[in-house]
């Protein structure tokens, strides 16, 4: 059954799943509709339309399925689509689409999203993703399964974040992040393949080496990235990783961060250690 506080507004247009809580004070609007085993905490607001999957939690003051801060948006039908299991913490806030940039706005399943962050209109967020505080992302920015955007960090518009990549905190990323790697800094260097997080998500010895040599012909060799593309081809080419890089790099329409800190040196990640 679904549990409705009493001081909770919920509009009758709104489609509740199974097993739904809402806490009190609580808004849930028309055109919302919530799967089985969400908890929709005291405070929280969660505007439509949007279609939200199953046991996800939406923490008290979250502000979920607002209109796009996009001043071209001019009240058209666009929307939200959030997956199953997710968590958005206190002040976190999402936003809808814009007809012009798709008109959905979408998020994956089994993320963490900490208190204060931030996912602007037409943006499309993976799965296993973790925001920690305030980390923001502006409008239509991709981010690719299982990353890492750390505290106060900022992603541009129309950026990519890979898989796997490790956003250190205070990040200002103004093109796009490398998948696999930690990126770090206001002015964004490369600090090495995130081996910690890749291992804590099961990759073997094997894949992490053959990722750290894909790096170094990337990042650290003294090639071009056409030149680096063409070596990654003919060495290790048939690697799903390594393929997987090669079609992230050679589909880059911002750029990419990939120089390396001042003087060559691996130095810190600048953010602490990668979950």
């Amino acid at each position: 059954m679904t549990l409705i506080h009493p001081l909770a507004v919920v509009d009758p247009a709104a489609r509740l799943g199974d097993g739904v809580r809402v806490g009190p004070f609580a808004v849930i609007g028309a055109g919302v509709e919530i799967g089985d085993g969400t908890e929709v905490g005291a405070g929280a607001m969660v505007l439509g339309p949007a279609r939200i999957g199953r046991e996800n939690r939406i923490y008290p003051s979250a502000a979920i399925g607002f209109d796009p801060q996009d001043l071209k948006f001019q009240g058209e039908e666009v929307w939200l689509e959030i997956g199953d299991r997710n968590h958005f913490r206190e002040f976190c806030t999402v936003h809808r689409g814009t007809a012009k940039g798709g008109g959905v706005t979408r998020v994956g399943s089994d993320s963490l999203f900490m208190a204060y962050t931030h996912i602007g209109h037409d943006c499309q967020v993976g799965s296993r993703i973790v925001f920690a505080n305030n980390a923001t992302l502006a409008g239509h920015v991709e981010v690719h399964d299982d990353a890492n955007i750390s505290a106060f960090s900022s992603v541009h518009q129309f950026c990519r974040v890979g898989r796997h990549a490790y956003v250190g905190g205070y990040t200002v990323a103004t093109m796009d992040v490398l998948p696999f790697v930690k990126t770090v800094g206001q002015k964004p260097a490369c600090y090495g393949l995130n081996s910690i997080g890749l291992k804590r998500k099961g990759f073997d010895a094997e894949r992490v080496r053959r990722l750290e040599l894909a790096y170094r012909i990337l990042v650290r060799s003294k090639l071009n990235t056409p030149q680096a593309l063409e070596r990654l081809k003919a060495e290790l080419a048939g690697d799903p990783d390594v393929d997987y890089l090669i079609a992230f790099v050679e589909s880059s329409r911002r750029g990419l961060h990939k120089s390396t800190p001042q003087g060559g040196g691996r130095g810190g990640d600048g953010g602490g250690e990668p979950e």
